[in-house]
């Protein structure tokens, strides 16, 4: 669970406003961020003091991991930023020093902005399911079944990287991220549920039929998903992909514990992407 100090949220929140610094957002401004990540509540501000409300608009909601890994991601989101990377990764260092002492770091992987644990030794950040994850899936789907058999999935990699089957973990990884999709996609667009989507070459596939590669494309295309994230798991559908043991043996790859971190960042990714989705 992502939890912090309160004392942290104040200086998150004095770095969201940056009050006289390069990248100063006025009240309307931080209202309108909050709204790009989804905070809880669509809090409208009042015109009071920018940190001070802020501070408090932050506090309201501290035990929403979703909510608070959306918000820390997108603070150096280059997305932000006219300056792109350039600007946003001296904000992602000034961030991480606040996050030091909560043993959290963001990082970039594949250009993304991803939220993970610090090792022990606090140089190296570790990745597992992101926060609250059966809350958030529950949020995604109606579908208590779906619900239920992804948490299974979710669970059953987890079992897998803590007791080194990497190569299990990381096809369960990639099937989870399928059925996530599979989900989101069917039950936002109708249409889909009623005509399937189109394949390569305009050949129309039923939904129940739709691999990982077409859904991350619908998605996408949906603007769903952002572009980085969709490029940032493809590795994860090509790993999925050793469930057939032909795939990995020509691949050449031996998976290890990094591995399996390395594909539940852009899970994270993933799931900011679909819950800031309009």
């Amino acid at each position: 669970m992502v939890a912090l100090d309160m004392l942290t949220l104040e200086r998150v929140a004095r770095l969201i406003c940056d009050v006289d610094g390069p990248y100063e957002r006025t009240g309307s401004q931080v209202e309108r961020f909050l709204h790009r990540v989804r905070w809880p509540g669509d809090p409208q501000y009042d015109g009071s003091p920018r940190v001070s409300w802020l501070t408090e608009v932050l506090n309201s909601h501290a035990d929403d991991a979703a909510a608070l890994d959306r918000l820390l991601c997108r603070i150096c989101d280059p997305l932000e930023y006219d300056g792109g990377v350039e600007a946003a990764e001296p904000i992602a260092q000034e961030l991480n020093r606040f996050l030091a002492p909560e043993r959290l770091t963001v990082t970039y992987v594949s250009g993304r902005p991803v939220l993970g644990q610090l090792s022990q030794n606090g140089d190296t950040p570790m990745y597992g399911p992101p926060p609250d994850l059966h809350e958030r899936v529950r949020r995604l789907t109606v579908d208590s079944k779906a619900v239920e058999i992804l948490m299974a999935r979710a669970n059953e990699a987890s079992i897998c990287q803590n007791n080194g089957a990497y190569a299990l973990a990381i096809i369960g990884i990639g099937s989870f991220v399928e059925g996530l999709l599979h989900a989101v996609v069917t039950g936002r667009d109708e249409h889909v549920r009623r005509s399937g989507l189109v394949g390569r070459g305009g050949r129309k596939i039923p939904a129940e039929r739709a691999g990982l590669e077409l859904l991350l494309d619908y998605a996408h295309g949906q603007k769903w998903v952002q572009t980085d994230a969709k490029d940032f798991m493809d590795k994860v559908r090509d790993y999925r992909n050793f469930v057939h043991p032909r795939h990995q043996i020509k691949s050449g790859l031996v998976p290890d514990l990094d591995t399996v971190r390395l594909c539940w960042a852009p899970v994270h990714a993933l799931l900011n992407d679909l819950e800031s989705a309009p």
